[in-house]
């Protein structure tokens, strides 16, 4: 079988050096230089002829992060490798996956399209924003989801009278799949907007008296919306208010937002490394899970096993 080697791009070392760590192997060796117009040059200071290689960046912004993955693609095929993975723990431009007005670009599809061109074989992620993103590729997808980390969590904290809420319409399916492994209700935060990033009206659709309530969603971007939701919810009657969240991207003022909110925590994974540090955030790595999954496609094995499921959802 050909060895697997794991790679990181520049802003993902502290997540890739983990995954290598519970894989049982050594962080690749690659060179990232940048000229002095900032264009980017890689390099593999090792041999991967023959090799698997897993190469892990997310693509959070700035865009280097993403180029740097698709040059890693191209240097590797360019390099004779065997197969070649992209894991993307975090996949940026998800957002951006209709047209929901006119003359707009469908940046999820773009960003498919480059790496199938630059010659990934594979992409692994982890909770993208619309699951029917994996259909925009025509390579394998492995759609890894938080719920392997996040439920055993609170699952731990053995939280009374629990309730689950979406912050929006479009997260209740992400929301009734969380609430399944407690049997617990849900709740809806409907809102709207006029321009991106500012809420114009929010309502609650569903009771939550004496409720400790657990606020889910993929991503927390400038914290205004989810903030926003978590006071409703108080203003309601609940007794508290926890945020889970997959991808920390904490844009603009989202840290002191958060620091100032109502939340008793937010729960986050380390798909895109925290800018500073913050009391209310509680981050649960995916490191182990990514490297499972690894492990799986090394040896041909099911990457379903890694799924919590209703009928094991009694097992923690």
């Amino acid at each position: 079988m050909a060895e697997v080697k794991i790679f990181s791009g520049t802003n993902s070392q502290y997540l890739a050096g983990k995954v290598a760590y519970y894989y049982g192997k050594e962080l690749g060796k690659v060179s990232i230089q940048r000229f002095a117009d900032s264009e980017i040059s890689v390099n593999y200071e090792e041999s991967v002829r023959g090799c698997d290689l897993f190469l892990v960046q997310s693509t959070f912004p700035n865009a280097d992060n993403l180029m740097e993955l698709l040059l890693m693609i191209d240097a590797a095929r360019r390099a004779s490798a065997h197969y070649v993975v992209a894991v993307i723990p975090y996949y940026g431009y998800a957002r951006q996956d209709r047209k929901d007005r006119p003359r707009v670009a469908i940046g999820a599809k773009l960003v498919a399209n480059m790496l199938t061109a630059a010659g990934a074989d594979r992409v692994m992620t982890l909770d993208l924003h619309a699951g029917q993103i994996q259909g925009f590729f025509d390579i394998p997808v492995d759609h890894l989801e938080g719920t392997s980390v996040f439920v055993p969590y609170l699952k731990e904290k053995n939280i009374d009278n629990l309730i689950f809420a979406s912050p929006d319409v479009g997260g209740v399916s992400r929301v009734r799949r969380f609430a399944s492994f407690f049997d617990a209700d849900i709740v809806i935060c409907d809102k709207q907007r006029k321009v991106a990033n500012q809420i114009a009206s929010m309502q609650l659709i569903g009771d939550v008296k004496d409720a400790n309530v657990v606020l889910v969603d993929d991503m927390i971007d400038t914290g205004g919306t989810i903030c926003k939701a978590a006071e409703l919810i108080l203003e309601k009657g609940a007794k508290s208010v926890r945020a889970v969240a997959t991808h920390p991207v904490f844009s603009y003022k989202a840290h002191e937002i958060i620091s100032n909110s109502v939340f008793e925590e937010v729960i986050v994974s380390d798909s895109i490394p925290l800018r500073q540090d913050n009391p209310k955030v509680k981050v649960i790595s995916v490191a182990e899970l990514f490297a499972h999954a690894i492990g799986r496609i090394r040896d041909n094995g099911s990457i379903s096993t890694l799924f919590i499921n209703y009928q094991q959802k009694l097992k923690f």
